[in-house]
């Protein structure tokens, strides 16, 4: 099989699976998705989503974040982990939204980049929910996925963007990286891995990922 007609048949899978696909973490604007990812890291999304609401009740924008004390946010986030490091971020990210942007978020990915706590993913993830540009964040289940798939060689999640960008149809980014996202999750998660359920990698997988799959099974 083909990577072209790999492609062809991860897409229509997915297109019929998730016709509509929901973006995980709950969020009412650019800047409150912005802190939702910024939390997201080393956490769950379920997580993510009990925490947020809390603390979006003290503060909305960054003009009414800066007015917590960076210990009043730490206590608020403190389940999601890395709390210490995520509310200096989030205070810090907010001052600087204030004097440089007016309060609003960039659309742009260089400049969410250079805010404190947001690296390359967490700016994709923005750009592409929040603005709609085309960007292909990559999570740990869209790097285990193309690498089950034979589409990337599972190096590193740079190599694996800049595979995902190369094989999919540009259009197809920001709903794709969602789908993939759902369907490794759902069919083709880390631990508890059920092949015959995982339609896609069963299709289109790795030879050395399955053969070490059912090796295993027989153990």
């Amino acid at each position: 099989m083909t990577k072209a007609e790999k492609v062809k048949f991860i897409i229509d899978t997915l297109e019929e699976l998730y016709p509509k696909v929901p973006i995980p973490l709950e969020h009412k604007d650019p800047f409150t998705l912005l802190i939702a990812v910024l939390l997201s890291a080393q956490s769950t999304d379920v997580k993510v989503n009990q925490i947020t609401p809390l603390l979006f009740q003290r503060a909305r924008t960054p003009f009414e974040m800066v007015k917590l004390s960076i210990e009043e946010i730490r206590e608020i986030i403190k389940p999601v982990g890395l709390s210490p490091s995520k509310a200096k971020a989030i205070h810090g990210l907010s001052e600087i939204l204030i004097k440089k942007y007016d309060g609003e978020v960039p659309r742009e990915l260089d400049l969410l980049e250079e805010l404190p706590g947001v690296g390359h993913k967490t700016a994709s993830v923005v750009v592409s929910q929040a603005f709609g540009i085309n960007a292909f964040p990559v999570d740990t289940h869209i790097h285990r996925l193309m690498y089950r798939w034979g589409l990337s060689n599972g190096k590193n999640v740079v190599q694996t963007e800049r595979d995902a960008k190369r094989l999919f149809p540009e259009e197809s980014w920001n709903k794709l990286h969602l789908q993939i996202i759902w369907y490794g999750r759902q069919y083709c998660p880390a631990r508890g891995w059920d092949l015959e359920r995982d339609i896609i990698t069963k299709k289109v997988g790795r030879k050395t990922v399955i053969r070490k799959y059912y090796k295993k099974k027989t153990r």
